[in-house]
């Protein structure tokens, strides 16, 4: 970066240097979570961008999910995937149904690579923590440009 200062041709007077200050991020809020199941989120959502950015959009969700699986992996992060969960009604078990991951026995994970979030899905996910009894649930749409934007945290 080129710090030197130029005279302004008009006046001959070197500008003073203004000093730019980086917008501040607030990451600290008052969380329904516990601090573990926070820091797993965190990490869960960080392999995830690491993905995106290196795979883009486009691809089938299968491919995110074998990816995100590997990532986690790499980073030593402790997760089940396809876990079957049965649908009970009136106390009796209806159907196994698959849940994409659940990280650290915490942390619900459904992948999508679809063209946008509709509620629909985060319906879904809504109704698969309350089928586990999990607290948090990550609705990851890899189909987006900035995963950021795909990306939905629900808590129940």
């Amino acid at each position: 970066m080129n710090t030197k200062a130029t005279k302004n041709p008009t006046t001959n007077e070197v500008p003073q240097q203004q000093h730019k200050t980086p917008e501040t991020v607030v990451t600290n809020f008052e969380s329904a979570l516990d601090a573990q199941t926070e820091t797993l989120v965190t990490a869960t959502i960080g392999c995830a961008i690491t993905v995106h950015k290196a795979l883009g959009p486009g691809f089938l969700e299968r491919a995110y999910e074998r990816a995100l699986h590997l990532e986690l992996e790499a980073q030593g992060i402790e997760f089940e995937a396809q876990v079957p969960i049965w649908v009970t009604y009136r106390e009796r078990q209806l159907m196994a149904q698959r849940l994409d991951l659940v990280v650290g026995g915490s942390v619900l994970v459904e992948i999508k690579a679809v063209a946008r979030l509709e509620q629909l899905f985060v319906s879904q996910v809504v109704s698969y923590l309350k089928a586990t009894g999990l607290r948090v649930g990550l609705l990851m749409n890899f189909n987006a440009v900035y995963l950021k934007d795909g990306l939905r945290r629900i808590v129940r």
